[in-house]
């Protein structure tokens, strides 16, 4: 943060900040009638040579693997024994968030209409764009929306399925599959977001003309942030409501919150993975990608022309280059936590998750 001179600076302190002061003037004077008429819609990207589409596609590639990943993850989970009674309450949970989920759909296709509305009177009627733009943008909120509704769903369906091989791992009395199997989950679900998210964003670098790139992520930004943000909010009244549900049957009835006789502990369920699970997810969907178009608008609108398409490659090979840290670190990480408590009928939890995030940072700085 700066400080500008004050009536008591001292003389060394007076020449930095009168020259940031400068410089700030310049720049702001220089760029302020520019960016009062830039947005993402006015974004020219630049062309990209013959090296830097390679490295984008390896990116995809890249992608496609983590996406296999994740999956490989989910089906390991969904292998895992567990008891048929946990498997029942694990499926009735899931087929009641299933019906939230669907409703919640159904919102976000009325949600779409009413956004699809004001999109085709602001930029066609108002900003007089022609109708392919106007489409473009359109169709894009769509892909938004169904990349945060999807990843939300892969989600619940994940959870639900950890949630009763957790469980019936802890009747072994081994503590070391009741760290793994979440924690599976979770990577899982953290992978495949990003690659989803990642993947829709490079193809609409490397096969969408330049001059059509701004609309598509314009379009993006808003169908993910409008699925992301109806989610999270619903989920959260949701699971709160089920709450109180449960809590006012147990003061009714005399009977504990999670007693299988009280009726609001399914409902109660559903809310913990309606909030828990479902909203976090979009969310995490939707600001990865907000962020990335952020990114790419900055670069587009800020950087001199000769050094734009290096600063965005760069950019997106950081990216990539997470999903490789975040793979490596995870199985380095679960191999030397198995390693170190397998057998052990006690262990500290929070151990291998600190050393993972140690390990995927320091990595991540390599």
């Amino acid at each position: 943060m700066m400080s500008f001179p004050t009536a008591g600076s001292s003389r060394r302190r007076l020449l930095p900040n009168a020259l940031w002061s400068a410089a700030l003037g310049v720049l702001f004077t220089t760029l302020a009638p520019a960016m009062a008429r830039a947005s993402e819609l006015d974004l020219q990207l630049p062309t990209l040579d013959g090296g830097q589409r390679q490295l984008l596609f390896i990116g995809l590639g890249v992608c496609v693997m983590g996406m296999l990943f994740g999956l490989m993850m989910f089906n390991q989970v969904k292998a895992m024994p567990a008891h048929k009674s946990m498997l029942d309450v694990s499926n009735i949970i899931y087929e009641t968030c299933k019906a939230y989920l669907l409703k919640q759909g159904q919102l976000l296709v009325v949600l779409e209409i009413f956004i699809g509305a004001c999109i085709v009177y602001y930029f066609g009627f108002l900003q007089h764009m022609d109708a392919m733009r106007v489409l473009t943008i359109l169709a894009f909120s769509v892909l938004g929306i169904l990349g945060s509704y999807g990843v939300a769903w892969f989600g619940i369906r994940m959870n639900t399925f950890a949630n009763s091989r957790t469980a019936f791992a802890s009747l072994k009395g081994k503590p070391l599959q009741v760290y793994e199997i979440p924690l599976q989950a979770g990577m899982s679900i953290g992978v495949l977001l990003i690659c989803v998210e990642l993947l829709m964003m490079l193809a609409i670098l490397l096969f969408v003309p330049a001059a059509n790139a701004g609309a598509c992520f314009l379009g993006f930004a808003i169908g993910e942030s409008l699925g992301a943000s109806a989610l999270r909010i619903a989920g959260g009244i949701f699971t709160k409501i089920a709450d109180i549900g449960s809590d006012l049957m147990k003061v009714v009835f005399k009977i504990k919150e999670d007693d299988p006789r009280n009726p609001g502990v399914i409902a109660d369920c559903t809310g913990d993975n309606a909030g828990d699970s479902v909203g976090p997810t979009a969310d995490g969907f939707e600001t990865y990608g907000v962020t990335g178009v952020a990114l790419i608008s900055f670069i587009a609108l800020a950087v001199m022309p000769d050094h734009k398409a290096t600063f965005l490659v760069w950019i997106f090979v950081m990216r990539v280059l997470m999903i490789l840290t975040s793979i490596v670190s995870y199985l380095g990480n679960a191999a030397f936590a198995r390693s170190q408590n397998i057998g052990k009928d006690k262990m500290d939890f929070e151990a291998p998750l600190t050393s993972l995030v140690w390990v995927c940072s320091i990595l991540s700085i390599a």
